[in-house]
């Protein structure tokens, strides 16, 4: 275990999950009423379709793969995903937290009709339909997909590239066709995303210039 965490001891930065797990069960609790439903016009054209919940629950396994990969191959890289997705992680908190959010619009399922109605109804009981804006399952799938794209060792396998980007966009509408989600969470979540995709790499980038130049100058 010594020897772990002389080598590995960039795994601090995941007990994170433990604060983020404790903080939205919390709001899972507390926001049961009188909350904001989460709905535009789009929405309603839409259609339910249980098939969806294949890539929605792929997400769990695309996103905790990224962060193992780069957890034992680029630690600058592995460090860069985590501060991207558990700043936008921490903000989802905050919004849900003062301004409480839910939709209204889940078909009745039934799970007798098949293995993926089935599915999505036992989806249903576990997770309420509440703390939706933004999407956390649309943000971390963006932010993986970049990570991905941007890894120098994995540019090489286009497959893996177009495979990363077909995935993250499935589940993106998986949130909507499963109607877990309205279409502004999802928006929401890219617009988060894109603005702190700057900040975390933007910065990184500008100090790797710097200690380059510095370097150069000697």
């Amino acid at each position: 275990m010594k020897k772990f965490l002389q080598k590995y001891g960039h795994i601090w930065i995941l007990s994170y999950g433990l604060v983020y797990l404790s903080w939205f069960f919390y709001l899972e609790q507390k926001v049961r009423t009188n909350y904001h439903i989460m709905h535009v016009t789009l929405d309603d054209y839409i259609p339910f379709n249980e098939y969806f919940i294949v890539p929605y629950l792929l997400w769990f396994a695309y996103v905790a793969v990224a962060v193992g990969y780069f957890f034992f191959t680029s630690k600058e890289e592995y460090y860069q995903l985590c501060v991207y997705l558990f700043t936008g992680m921490t903000i989802s908190l905050i919004i849900c937290t003062f301004f409480h959010n839910g939709t209204a619009f889940r078909p009745v399922v039934d799970p007798e009709k098949n293995l993926f109605t089935r599915m999505v109804a036992a989806l249903y009981q576990t997770d309420t339909c509440t703390n939706v804006f933004p999407s956390i399952h649309v943000y971390n799938s963006i932010c993986t997909h970049v990570a991905i794209a941007r890894s120098e060792r994995l540019k090489k396998y286009r497959w893996l590239q177009i495979g990363s980007f077909v995935l993250a966009v499935s589940i993106c509408l998986a949130t909507v066709f499963l109607k877990q989600h309205s279409v502004i969470d999802g928006v929401g979540s890219a617009i988060m995303a894109y603005a702190l995709y700057f900040v975390i790499y933007g910065t990184s980038e500008s100090l790797a210039e710097k200690k380059a130049s510095q370097k150069a100058l000697g």
